[in-house]
């Protein structure tokens, strides 16, 4: 089993005042106390922005990067130059570091994960051609593209997941939590993208907070900082039944555990427990 981590599940962030940040020698020291020696990349300013001291980094703790969650406003051509330019950047940064997948958010352009609006038909055409000319970067500096169906995206329902995979030939990243959240089935998703999933993120999701996010009952924000991401097999996302789909489609891409949390301050010295918990729950499930 290819496994990684994400800095997220140590509470790491793009979103402004999310909470406590930790330096990255100490996630990626903890990362390899737990046996695993994969991560992505995190929030930008995460890693040093230099790659060559980045790659450094990794290298003396142990730990391969192996892609990176980049977002992008894809919908609205007047800011296609500037979107493109910045995705460009960032896949420069990732393939000097050795990474192999570029994870894309179509975003809505706004501050963080509230809800998102209803795409127009021709906004979703925009879509999917920004999703082609950044595939086109990406393929310059030897990476794949995973789209990434995000809360708080454009891409955020299970009916935007069906249009993607109906009216597009991009690949997935199957985020068990995040679909689940935006009330589609996860499994049914895997089974639906078949050899279209490039990429996985593993997360559970409690289903009663799920479900006020979901309905505007509850923020996106508030919903972390209450405990809407849970340990696997804890929630409601049938991590298992996902990855046993995905065995007999024969995935032999990587399997990241992000539990997205919101620390208020930083923890003890050690791996966070919900990580350990969802890695052991991950191998047996292999």
């Amino acid at each position: 089993m290819k496994l990684a981590a994400a800095p997220i599940s140590w509470g790491v962030s793009e979103v402004p005042d999310w909470g406590a940040q930790l330096a990255p020698e100490r996630v990626l020291d903890e990362m390899r106390a737990l046996g695993i020696a994969a991560t992505e990349a995190g929030p930008p300013g995460f890693l040093p922005a230099d790659a060559v001291a980045a790659r450094a980094l990794l290298e003396r703790c142990g730990i391969r990067l192996i892609g990176g969650f980049v977002t992008a406003v894809l919908h609205d051509e007047r800011r296609r130059r500037e979107e493109l330019a910045s995705v460009e950047r960032q896949a420069a940064w990732l393939g000097d570091c050795g990474a192999e997948v570029l994870i894309l958010a179509a975003a809505t352009g706004a501050t963080g994960y509230a809800a998102a609006r209803e795409l127009t038909d021709r906004e979703w055409g925009v879509l999917f051609d920004g999703i082609a000319r950044i595939a086109d970067i990406a393929g310059r500096h030897a990476l794949a593209v995973a789209v990434h169906p995000h809360f708080g995206t454009m891409i955020e329902r299970r009916r935007h997941i069906e249009r993607f995979l109906a009216d597009s030939e991009h690949a997935l990243c199957l985020d068990t939590g995040h679909a689940a959240l935006g009330g589609a089935d996860p499994v049914a998703v895997a089974v639906a993208a078949g050899a279209r999933v490039r990429h996985v993120h593993l997360k559970d999701v409690d289903r009663e907070l799920a479900e006020r996010v979901r309905d505007g009952a509850l923020s996106y924000n508030d919903g972390v900082r209450q405990g809407l991401f849970v340990p696997l097999g804890d929630g409601a996302a049938r991590i298992a039944d996902v990855m046993r789909q995905l065995r007999e489609s024969h995935y032999d891409g990587w399997y990241v555990l992000e539990q997205d949390v919101m620390l208020e301050r930083a923890p003890e010295e050690g791996p966070p427990s919900w990580v350990s918990r969802s890695a052991e729950y991950a191998k047996r499930h292999a």
